[in-house]
């Protein structure tokens, strides 16, 4: 089933959201609805905060660029309780994100391009990695929902007050795109 996927000024997404255990209810449906809700918009990555659940859930679907990057043919992963253990700084890279929960918002953001992440699998089996590249900036994107950020908390002052009135319009509900949302409460 494909769910709406909450936009920015949607309370969840700025919870932190919790460790789930292997009986969470319905997981298997969950993650499917992920998928699909994912492909349906477009997007590569869906942390359950993007569709209403303040927990520790992520989906990522690299496969969709593999045509540009082949290193990434057939790459789809389910994320349970991931968790950064620890990013290295000592190199970064800027390159412009986007957010399905931001529709229309661009910005460019700076991170490490290698960091050290822990979590389990669909079959709940616990990895624990140093990610690099392409795969490390969306984790960090993805995991960002998972503690209540967005990619526009890592952008300047001066580009958050530049965007200032998108973000508002955002809240309004006044806003456009081709995937099932839910507005802010307080939109009209």
């Amino acid at each position: 089933m494909i769910l709406p996927i909450y936009i920015y000024g949607q309370p969840v997404l700025r919870k932190v959201a919790e460790d789930i255990t292997p009986d969470y209810p319905e997981l298997k449906q969950l993650i499917d609805d992920m998928w699909e809700t994912l492909a349906e918009s477009d997007g590569i990555g869906l942390a359950a905060p993007q569709i209403g659940r303040a927990i520790r859930l992520s989906v990522i679907d690299l496969d969709v660029l593999s045509e540009d990057m082949p290193e990434y043919k057939g790459f789809r992963q389910v994320y349970i309780n991931p968790h950064i253990v620890e990013y290295d700084d000592s190199k970064t890279d800027t390159s412009e994100e986007g957010c399905l929960s931001l529709p229309a918002i661009h910005e460019k953001v700076v991170r490490p391009t290698r960091i050290h992440v822990e979590w389990d699998d669909e079959q709940f089996q616990h990895h624990d990695e140093w990610i690099e590249g392409y795969l490390a900036r969306v984790m960090q994107h993805e995991f960002d929902h998972l503690d209540g950020k967005m990619f526009i908390d890592h952008i300047s002052p001066l580009r958050k007050q530049l965007i200032k009135s998108k973000l508002k319009s955002l809240t309004l509900g006044r806003y456009r795109c081709g995937y099932k949302t839910k507005a802010p409460l307080r939109a009209k």
